[in-house]
């Protein structure tokens, strides 16, 4: 990792809610609103921002965990803005804690750990997957 990635910084991804974002399963629509899925997408990808700057180019970031609550709806064409913040790094772990809003409306929170590892360890774990062994 670079140098220069501080406690406190911040990214968000910002989405309007659109129908491919509904709770849905096997293409039926079971409500009309934003998805947890969708969220945590979006939580992902706000938390991701935040490592980009930093990585080595033989580095790359991958999901260690996610815990998400799902507090409020947003319906179709709601903007739902997602800030995730930097609050620990542990060695190779990036903690950020996530908030969703949309408006002034909390719709979601939660924490996402990002690990960052070489490169080549992520496609050998990948190659071990793809070719039937375990990690």
């Amino acid at each position: 990792m670079k140098i220069g990635m501080e406690i406190g910084c911040q990214a968000d991804c910002e989405v309007t809610v659109t129908p491919d974002l509904f709770a849905q399963f096997e293409g039926k629509v079971v409500h009309p609103v934003y998805s947890t899925v969708s969220m945590v997408h979006s939580m992902e990808w706000a938390s991701r921002k935040i490592i980009l700057p930093f990585l080595e180019e033989e580095e790359e970031g991958m999901g260690a965990s996610v815990k998400v609550k799902h507090i409020a709806p947003a319906g179709e064409g709601a903007v739902v803005k997602t800030t995730a913040t930097l609050v620990k790094v542990e060695k190779n772990l990036i903690y950020t804690e996530v908030e969703a809003y949309s408006g002034n409306r909390l719709v979601g929170k939660g924490e996402v750990v990002q690990i960052i590892l070489p490169k080549g360890e992520i496609r050998s774990k990948i190659e071990q997957v793809q070719t039937g062994g375990n990690l």
